[in-house]
């Protein structure tokens, strides 16, 4: 299965703590659903890719959307949280706006890997996700989205996405 990869997408201190300032509280919930994806995706011999946030402190993505500051390269917000920490093996990729794909090496690593297949797992389903997962299929990968492994902010935006990932994008929600 070394055709596959597992991405987890911004599972980060700054969206998963409580009282963070992007508190996705919906991610506490998914964290055993993740821990199960990377246990199975290590025991197959797929590869383990953390996507995330990583932004300047005067980070246009701040005024432009109306976020707040989160995420910060170098703070503990933007460390991915403790229960899903990289192993050695498993590799790290920065991204400074929703596309995991937009201005980072992960479709180059991906290539290099000979990957084919990505599940996803993370949050936000309705923006990081759904962006990657577009970016992902433009791309010509075969996508799967774990259903229990993504989370929301908004209840309808999250099941909007699942819909038009699966509807429009033709990817797998599994």
């Amino acid at each position: 299965m070394s055709g596959e990869a597992l991405l987890v997408i911004d599972m980060l201190n700054d969206f998963v703590l409580e009282g963070a300032p992007l508190e996705v509280p919906e991610t506490r919930k998914i964290i055993p659903a993740i821990k199960r994806e990377i246990q199975r995706a290590r025991e197959s011999g797929g590869r383990v890719i953390y996507i995330c946030d990583a932004h300047d402190r005067d980070d246009r993505e701040f005024t432009k959307f109306g976020w707040p500051a989160h995420a910060v390269r170098g703070t503990k917000g933007a460390e991915i949280i403790d229960e899903l920490r990289p192993g050695k093996e498993d590799i790290v990729i920065e991204k400074t706006t929703y596309s995991g794909f937009y201005n980072t090496a992960l479709d180059e690593t991906l290539k290099k890997l000979g990957v084919e297949r990505l599940r996803l797992t993370g949050c936000v389903t309705h923006i990081c996700v759904m962006f990657t997962a577009s970016d992902a299929v433009l791309r010509d990968y075969k996508v799967e989205v774990v259903e229990d492994g993504v989370a929301g902010l908004a209840k309808e935006d999250h099941e909007a996405a699942l819909r038009i990932m699966k509807n429009v994008l033709g990817v797998a929600i599994v």
